[in-house]
């Protein structure tokens, strides 16, 4: 007789849900383009969440601005925090100039190996991209050794990341905790090296996600998953891939205020703290 393991996975509010990052978490969160818990990310700064360890997979933009500007991270592991066409992300950048923030220099490539070091449970993984790049002497961490299988041939070596939590938004879980990305393959590895999986969703579905081959490939099981939250437009002002665009007004709303440490509170005032309506 086969036996299957069962996972319950709870359902809780965006705020409940924010308040399962605790100050001092490491913190991995996508891309622009990979589905922004950013209605979980104002909560986290109305809650004023501190001395966070943000990664970003493999850069970020907005919500990575914001959790800084708002005075909610102490290190940043990162391949770069952009605003994209919108601009340079201006809270990140007086954040770094004055030293408010240590920045941990990385590559795309190199966040991707050092989760998928966690995902497959092995502490460190070989990368060849990197060596001799000025990158190398920023990093103490990372180690160069001799190829064991070969002659002179040097490779990098990287630690494992694994992040206390991570945090993305998607289109769709069901009822059991299974959780829709689609295409993105990164949220996958996120929940699979990170300690904790928080994920907000568009809507709870009733069908089961991983019975239908049409859905199963890009569903996340419940097991990697620790909490959901239901966050209509959890996205917003982000956008969701094949849900809705970005909010570009919003976006180049913010980039503008944000400029300025005044400009940026008035910012917080009027679309975090105080709430959405609509």
């Amino acid at each position: 007789m086969c036996e299957y393991w069962t996972v319950s996975v709870p359902f809780l509010t965006v705020e409940e849900l924010a308040a399962q990052i605790p100050d001092g978490a490491s913190l991995a969160v996508p891309a622009d383009y990979s589905g922004c818990a950013m209605a979980a990310v104002r909560a986290l700064i109305g809650r004023g969440v501190g001395n966070l360890e943000l990664i970003t997979v493999p850069q970020a933009g907005f919500q990575a601005d914001m959790l800084i500007g708002a005075g909610c991270v102490a290190v940043v592991e990162t391949s770069g925090v952009t605003l994209g066409e919108y601009g340079q992300a201006p809270r990140f950048r007086e954040a770094v100039s004055t030293g408010r923030v240590t920045i941990r220099d990385s590559t795309c490539p190199a966040i991707h190996a050092g989760l998928q070091a966690s995902e497959k449970g092995v502490p460190f993984i070989p990368l060849r991209g990197i060596l001799g790049s000025d990158l190398q002497a920023h990093r103490d961490d990372w180690r160069v050794i001799d190829n064991p299988f070969g002659e002179h041939d040097e490779v990098l070596l990287l630690p494992a990341i694994q992040p206390d939590v991570a945090l993305f938004h998607a289109a769709v879980a069901d009822r059991d905790g299974n959780v829709w990305i689609g295409v993105r393959r990164e949220l996958m590895t996120m929940a699979h090296a990170a300690r904790r999986t928080l994920v907000t969703v568009e809507e709870i579905a009733e069908e089961d996600l991983l019975a239908d081959d049409r859905t199963a490939a890009g569903t996340i099981p419940a097991l990697y998953v620790t909490a959901i939250a239901e966050a209509r437009e959890g996205a917003w002002p982000v956008g969701l891939r094949s849900c809705y665009p970005a909010d570009g007004e919003h976006l180049r709303l913010y980039a503008e205020l944000a400029r300025t440490a005044e400009g940026f509170a008035r910012y917080l005032d009027e679309h975090v703290l105080r709430p959405r309506v609509g």
